[in-house]
């Protein structure tokens, strides 16, 4: 793969759940392939040295009420530094230029405050709180 895209992988290691993540998104993909979009894993590929830095995707389709979940992850070398919101910014704006979607959401565990501050600071806000945090958009 880094040799077709010309690039070097740096992003968090696919192992454990994230290797779970992506084989189930992999699935999806196949069962669903005319909605493969929703699907996909998007690299975040630095421009100055062509590393992969992280990844984003969709979770699933938008449900019947126009939302659709987002999922990221960034490798530990590259966190603070704009990567992250940069990349789900442009997730959400793509997401809501879509027919049907009206809202993106995440979820994120109470203490991943990394995470929120990304989201805060891409426009999200908290609807839900339980084990985990909902965010909306």
């Amino acid at each position: 793969m880094e040799k077709e895209l010309d690039c070097s992988y740096q992003a968090e290691p696919m192992e454990g759940i994230f290797k779970e993540i992506v084989s189930s998104q992999l699935l999806a993909c196949k069962k669903d392939p005319a909605h493969y979009m929703w699907y996909t894993f998007w690299f975040l590929i630095r421009k100055s040295d062509r590393t992969v830095v992280g990844s984003a995707s969709f979770k699933d389709i938008p449900n019947e009420k126009g939302e659709v979940e987002i999922g990221y992850g960034l490798g530990k070398a590259f966190e603070h530094n704009g990567y992250m919101t940069e990349a789900v910014k442009a997730l959400c704006r793509w997401a809501l230029g879509q027919n049907g979607v009206q809202h993106v959401t995440a979820e994120t565990d109470p203490e991943g405050s990394a995470s929120q501050n990304i989201l805060k600071t891409c426009g999200f806000t908290e609807y839900k709180r339980d084990e985990t945090i909902w965010w909306r958009l």
